[in-house]
């Protein structure tokens, strides 16, 4: 498993982003979003994690470098991302586009032109863009995972994907009933849709560099979980 930091072509300027590959240098491609941080450690491992798992991992970096640890800021930082939508939205596409030319196969998994399609693994406001990319490349993604992300104000009947969504039991970012809207918004989309609540967790309770949040034992449970989800999704004939 080799990563490293790379420039791959999208609208405009190339956008730098953090490519894991597997040993075998193919697999099924996963595009993954990182947190209002920034593209920080914990989301690299990610996609190192993922390359260990047999996928071929790119997590573009949304904010062209710049990234935070603190709260504040980082608010910010996703704020000014909201002007940029249709540039956030290219660089996904180009982050696809990469992974389908750069060996990442789902031979069960045929998009329209006969490659293989991808999953989306996005985290709190990378969550909010995974739905989104579902539905604007609705021929492109099988599954989408989130982790303390909802967005239940898009067209979810356009989308072709399955969805794993992870939660925190005490999240003010994501309270209950934002929870229940989005799986309404799912299910009335007729999707086939997977949420889970870990008990006693709030936001960030995936990513280790915040001990305020970090929860090993759901941690590892929601990790559990997403792999055998993109193995069914993009694996499974």
């Amino acid at each position: 498993m080799t990563g490293r930091m790379i420039d791959f072509e999208t609208v405009g300027t190339p956008a730098p982003g953090y490519l894991a590959t597997p040993d075998t240098a193919m697999g099924p491609g996963v595009v993954v979003l990182h947190a209002w941080w920034g593209l920080t450690e914990p989301f690299r491992q990610v996609c190192d994690r993922l390359a260990e798992a047999g996928f071929m991992a790119l997590a573009p970096d949304l904010y062209r470098g710049k990234t935070t640890a603190a709260v504040e800021e980082a608010g910010m930082l996703a704020s000014a991302l909201n002007s940029e939508e249709e540039r956030v939205r290219g660089d996904i596409r180009g982050a696809v586009k990469y992974l389908r030319q750069h060996g990442a196969t789902s031979p069960t998994s045929p998009a329209a032109d006969g490659h293989g399609k991808l999953a989306v693994v996005g985290f709190s406001l990378g969550g909010a863009h995974a739905f989104d990319t579902s539905v604007e490349l609705a021929k492109e993604i099988a599954a989408v995972v989130t982790f303390y992300a909802t967005y239940s104000g898009l067209d979810y009947r356009r989308a072709q994907a399955a969805y794993l969504c992870h939660f925190a039991e005490n999240d003010p970012y994501e309270p209950a009933e934002s929870v229940a809207e989005m799986e309404q918004a799912l299910r009335m989309a007729d999707k086939q849709a997977a949420f889970y609540t870990y008990p006693g967790t709030t936001h960030w309770f995936f990513e280790a560099n915040r001990p305020d949040a970090y929860d090993a034992t759901a941690a590892a449970l929601a990790w559990e979980r997403t792999v055998a989800f993109l193995n069914t999704q993009l694996r499974s004939a």
